[in-house]
């Protein structure tokens, strides 16, 4: 890949296409707040629904926010792993990823599918009618519909999402759990793919959303028996493929002016393909699921106009919060929809009703932020701390997803002080010393072969130049200088002296 002189940008990306991806972070939090518009939309509200008929498709295409989220995901996992993990299958490399993925998806999951359990719990017991959740097929609440659930595989075996996750939206992280699973061997493929040329990679990219582009256009709905595994799998890989033909590009100044002229164009195209498509029958502009890798990728380069927009400090601060704020929608809906139909105060029609729908989306914000403080990102870093070594996160993959890692603390084996080591170990090795001279065995020691030798990339450490210097001095020397180098590298070598010593 042919770069130029690596530069920021605004929205984050370098000519050396590495960091955190600003531009893309803050669009997360545009696809998540376009999803959350959709699911309240449904709000049986006079005021929701006079917004309903203003935006019209603008809002209830939301769900398109779900697809968009897919092709993020796989530019994003494609752009932080794909070197790492496409060369070759390794056990070591594939458990890493699968463990800091787990570690990110479930904590804070596993948070509101216990607490939204209890509600379907409490509400199957108490309840007078046969509904529990607002869910056009009704969850199963069993032993077994658990199990699969605090796992993230409820959707595996069901033709169709609806009903399938007791959280309703949940059903797009059974999903993309699955992807992840099957990124390892699907990477193998994409490393291999990697020198096709920027406009085939282009189109492929774009072709693999078809699928989905014509169910819209001859259906006008994405609903259809394992719907859920095509819009995963495409959007996914449209992703990925949108990231490989990305890392070609020559990163110069014309190419990012060109990505952010692109970036602001496509908007306007994908708004007016959703107005003119629903002139055309309900749900045609759905199509414009055909431009997702485009724009993706456009952000990914471009350092103007939206680029500058989603890299502003809140919107990347919303894209942080973006899966949390993805989880906690639906059970706070629930709750305010129930509301609405049990207490006369909330009828429809007071003002009483519309304030507090308007709380309860702010609300989302806020039970998001601390869900994402308190849960998620501690819980993240507590389980890389007691997972695997081998399951690590790199270090470019945190700055990729927008987390920081925490330096480390070298932590001294024994609660003792340098000095107090210094000391135990010169007393060892006076010991050792005065041992070999009374029997007469001190002769010059032999030199074991430095376990930190030099390699093309690392240059030999101190202790293996000193034990290099001492197979070259003078054999006329005495066995006390000697002994005395032999021992100097020995402190070295066991961590006693160290260049901030």
């Amino acid at each position: 890949m042919t770069t130029a002189r690596p530069t920021a940008t605004p929205s984050g990306t370098q000519a050396s296409f590495s960091g955190e991806l600003r531009g893309l972070t803050g669009l997360r939090a545009v696809a998540a707040v376009w999803v959350v518009l959709f699911h309240f939309h449904f709000t049986p509200l006079p005021g929701v629904a006079e917004v309903v008929g203003l935006l019209g498709p603008l809002i209830t295409a939301g769900a398109l926010g779900v697809d968009l989220f897919f092709v993020l995901s796989g530019f994003v996992i494609a752009y932080t792993y794909l070197d790492e993990l496409g060369p070759a299958l390794r056990a070591r490399a594939t458990a890493r990823f699968v463990w800091a993925r787990a570690c990110r998806l479930w904590p804070a999951y596993a948070l509101v599918l216990h607490l939204f359990g209890i509600w379907l719990v409490v509400r199957a017991m108490v309840g007078s009618g046969g509904d529990i959740a607002f869910q056009a097929v009704q969850p199963v609440l069993d032993a077994g519909q658990y199990v699969q659930q605090l796992f993230m595989v409820q959707l595996w075996d069901d033709a169709r999402f609806d009903g399938a996750s007791w959280v309703g939206s949940t059903w797009s992280i059974s999903a993309e759990w699955l992807a992840y699973l099957l990124f390892p061997v699907a990477a193998l493929v994409l490393f291999r793919m990697r020198r096709l040329p920027v406009v085939v990679l282009a189109c492929a990219a774009v072709l693999l959303m078809a699928p989905m582009a014509w169910a819209y256009l001859s259906a006008g709905t994405p609903y259809f028996p394992w719907s859920w595994l095509v819009r995963i799998l495409c959007g996914f890989g449209a992703g990925a493929l949108a990231y490989l033909a990305v890392r070609k590009l020559s990163w110069t100044s014309t190419a990012r002016w060109g990505a952010s002229v692109v970036a602001a164009v496509l908007p306007v195209l994908m708004a007016a393909g959703l107005l003119v498509g629903e002139l055309a029958g309900p749900g045609r502009g759905g199509a414009i699921v055909l431009l997702f890798p485009l724009v993706v990728a456009a952000l990914a380069v471009a350092d103007r106009g939206p680029a500058t927009v989603l890299s502003a400090r809140w919107l990347v601060y919303g894209g942080r919060l973006s899966y949390c704020l993805y989880l906690v929608h639906i059970p706070l809906f629930e709750v305010y929809w129930l509301a609405l139909r049990r207490f006369a105060a909330l009828a429809p029609h007071t003002v009483l009703a519309h304030v507090v729908g308007g709380l309860v989306l702010l609300a989302t914000v806020g039970a998001s932020a601390l869900a994402h403080h308190l849960v998620e990102e501690p819980s993240r870093r507590r389980l890389r701390a007691v997972g695997p070594a081998v399951a690590r996160m790199p270090v470019r993959a945190a700055r990729a997803l927008g987390l920081r890692r925490a330096r480390p603390v070298l932590v001294p084996p024994l609660a003792v002080t340098q000095d107090d080591a210094l000391a135990t170990a010169a007393a060892r090795f006076a010991a050792k010393r005065q041992a070999l001279a009374e029997a007469g065995a001190l002769q010059e020691p032999l030199l074991p072969e430095p376990r930190h030798a030099a390699t093309p990339f690392r240059p030999a450490t101190l202790a293996t130049a000193l034990a290099n210097a001492q197979r070259r001095r003078a054999a006329h020397r005495s066995e006390m200088d000697m002994w005395a180098d032999h021992e100097r590298a020995e402190y070295i070598r066991g961590g006693y002296l160290h260049a901030g010593g």
